[in-house]
């Protein structure tokens, strides 16, 4: 898919109106339950391409690098974003701090996700320049310098939305900062796993957003201390 799709894309998907936030509630939830699964890719998932690495290689190509734009082990699909998009309330948001590192001119984690409005940390320890380069519908984009003596810069994605990162000095460098309307989110593991706790009981819409495969969902209904299954299979594009 294009960058111009991409963004596009993004910005369909997991946009949501500034007025989502006002619209979920957090407080104490008693007697909550969870839900938990996994997500599988259907089909032959091609092999992770060979990034090249064309500058500063001294310090960015000192490992191997793989496009992780589609990542599958076994059938199961990492780094899909996993949602709940109907919750009006529940559990507090956590607003702390979160990172994402640039070490090895490469982004980590690939998809960093957390509620909207949570400053973001941007580390350097490359003793290199990068340039960060958000490219955003719904927030305010930012293009930042961080040279090598700048070892963090702080930025903030203020409304729900799915938006992606590059580094116009290594181009080979992108990732995701997944801004979402409510604390209830994961980010699938090497295994496709995931798992939303504390989630009070009730009918819910499970959403699963992945940046190349596009989105689906299921309605899941979940009772009181209680786990809830949600298993995924996205076809390729």
């Amino acid at each position: 898919m294009s960058t111009i799709g991409n963004l596009v894309f993004a910005a369909a998907l997991v946009a949501a109106p500034a007025s989502a936030m006002a619209q979920y509630t957090g407080g104490d939830v008693k007697d909550g339950g969870s839900i938990s699964g996994t997500v599988k890719f259907k089909g032959s998932a091609p092999a992770a391409k060979k990034l090249d690495v064309g500058k500063d290689k001294e310090v960015c190509d000192k490992a191997p690098k793989f496009d992780q734009t589609l990542m599958v082990k076994d059938g199961n699909l990492a780094n899909a974003v996993v949602t709940i998009t109907d919750i009006k309330s529940g559990k507090k948001a956590d607003t702390k701090k979160v990172t994402l590192d640039q070490h090895g001119c490469e982004y980590k984690p690939h998809v960093l996700v957390f509620t909207a409005g949570t400053p973001v940390e941007i580390l350097n320890p490359d003793g290199i320049l990068h340039n960060v380069h958000s490219y955003s519908k719904v927030n305010s984009p930012f293009n930042q310098a961080q040279p090598k003596f700048k070892k963090s810069l702080d930025v903030k994605v203020d409304k729900p939305e799915a938006v992606e990162v590059k580094c116009d000095v290594h181009g080979w460098m992108h990732g995701w900062l997944v801004a979402t309307p409510n604390p209830y989110f994961a980010v699938t593991d090497a295994a496709g796993s995931f798992k939303l706790d504390n989630v009070p009981a009730g009918s819910y819409t499970v959403e699963v957003w992945h940046e190349k495969l596009g989105k689906t969902s299921q309605k899941v209904t979940v009772k009181a201390k209680e786990d809830a299954k949600a298993n995924f299979e996205i076809a390729g594009k």
